[in-house]
Parts: structure tokens; C-alpha cells; sequence
């Protein structure tokens, strides 16, 4: 069996404030991306990984994310869509002769290798699976001009890593391009399939960094599982990605 894992960095960060995309920007001294990558680069039943970026950022995080961290795994990089749904459409094209593909954003770096171990097992036994957390606070719907109480004991927000048999997501993401669906993430488009989708409970953790606020909690985070007493504070790291030197083509901005 080939198992792949396909790794959306297609954002530009726009609520992140910064003039560079998120996922280039510093983390405890290594790019978002390619912390993200490196989790992945080292897990036993990961054998490939393909990469969507922003649309010529191609040769840049080959040169830069890739190649500079020694991303052996990664097969190919690939230019996204015009949102999220259509470049992973871009990467599945690239893993047709794959069995089965874990898709997990690239602004997760703080994914845990159990979780993605679990959520690969799970979509190996039944088809498909989603990591998520079940929802703790209560969970208000505004109905004009009052608020109804929903039951949480059922809801779970879902995460990354989501992971597919390759034949079944590559099938649900060609029928919602030609019927003109727009999911908020893959699992939507096997559901509508009527196919089930194991949900994988995830780590706290893993956020997804959008915001200035998502890393500095992530700083934190990777600064406590180092033993650091605080995370590193250098002022200006929120608007710079390491990875740019003097003579390189720096990322889409």
C-alpha cells in the first residue's frame, strides 16, 4: 500500500497581518511549513508527500523549504487553486497512483504523529476519517432576534489531518467540481457521497496558525515541550520568514 500525504500551503495570510504568507514565517526558528513537513518527513507510514503552494511559489519553497531541510519525501510541489478545495484538487492529481492520502494543512505544525497514525488507520479500516475535538462551550444559534441552545454532545469541530482511500476522495472531489459544490473541507465532499467519516479525536494543540495570536501560542507551545521557561521573543520574527536569504526570490506576496 502507498500512502501519501498531501500538504495544502495555498494561503496568502491575509489575517496574519504580515507581508509574507504565513506559512513561510518563523516558529522557534524554523518556517511554519516546513515544521509541518518535517512531522510528516518522519512518520513511518508516510511514503510520499506533494505540497501545494501559492502560484509561483513553486520554485521558491523547493528551493527554500524543500531542499534546505533535507524533505527527502517530498515528491513534487505543486501550484494551488484559487481556493483550498481546488488545490488539493491540484495535488490528488498527483497522487491518482497512491492508495491512500492524509491531507493536512500546512499551518498545522503542532499536528502529533499519533493522531496522524490513527486517523491513517482508521480511513485503512473504513474509508475515510477526520481528526476533530468535541466542542466544550456551549453552542448557541441566533434565530432573528433570540438564541437557541444546541446540544453539544454530538458536535465536534473538525481538523487535519483528514484521511481518504485515494480512489474515494479523488471520485468525491471530481463529481463536486462538475456539480459545482464548494466544501469547507474534504470530508464535507465524502459526505455528501453518503460515505462515512470516522472522526479521529485530535490533541489540543494542533492549531491552525492564522493570526498573529494562533503563533504566539504556538511559540509557547513548542517552547514548554522544549523546556524552556517562555517562548523566544524576537519582535520582528512575525514579519519575516527565515528561510529568505539576500540572493533569493522571496515568497508571493
Amino acid at each position: 500500500m502507498i500512502r501519501a500525504a498531501l500538504v495544502t500551503a495555498g494561503g496568502h495570510g491575509t489575517r496574519m497581518g504580515s507581508r509574507f504568507p504565513k506559512q513561510y514565517l518563523d516558529l522557534n526558528g524554523l518556517p511554519v511549513l516546513a515544521r509541518t513537513l518535517l512531522i510528516f518527513q518522519a512518520h513511518p507510514l508516510v511514503d510520499t508527500i506533494v505540497v501545494t503552494v501559492p502560484p509561483g511559489d513553486e520554485e521558491f519553497c523547493l528551493k527554500e523549504i524543500v531542499v534546505r531541510h533535507n524533505l527527502r519525501k517530498v515528491a513534487e510541489v505543486v501550484a494551488g487553486g484559487a481556493d483550498r478545495q481546488a488545490s488539493v484538487y491540484h495535488g490528488l492529481e498527483r497522487l491518482t497512483h497512491t492508495d491512500l492520502v492524509a491531507i493536512h494543512d500546512g499551518v498545522r505544525p503542532l499536528v502529533s504523529p499519533e493522531v496522524i497514525t490513527r486517523t491513517i488507520q482508521a480511513a485503512e479500516q473504513v474509508g475515510a476519517a477526520a481528526a476533530g475535538i468535541p466542542v466544550r462551550e456551549t453552542v448557541k444559534k441566533r434565530i432573528g432576534a433570540h438564541l437557541e441552545t444546541i446540544p453539544r454532545s454530538d458536535l465536534w469541530l473538525a481538523r487535519t489531518p483528514q484521511a481518504f482511500r485515494t480512489a474515494l476522495i479523488w471520485d468525491a472531489h471530481r463529481r463536486a467540481l462538475s456539480e459545482g459544490f464548494r466544501g469547507t473541507d474534504d470530508a464535507a465532499l465524502v459526505e455528501r457521497l453518503g460515505h462515512e467519516v470516522e472522526i479521529v479525536e485530535d490533541t489540543e494543540e494542533n492549531i491552525k496558525i492564522t493570526t498573529p495570536a494562533d503563533l504566539a501560542v504556538a511559540r509557547f507551545w513548542l517552547g514548554a515541550t522544549a523546556g524552556l521557561d517562555s517562548p523566544a521573543r524576537d519582535e520582528d520574527r512575525e514579519s519575516r520568514p527565515v528561510v529568505i536569504q539576500p540572493d533569493a526570490r522571496g515568497p508571493s506576496k
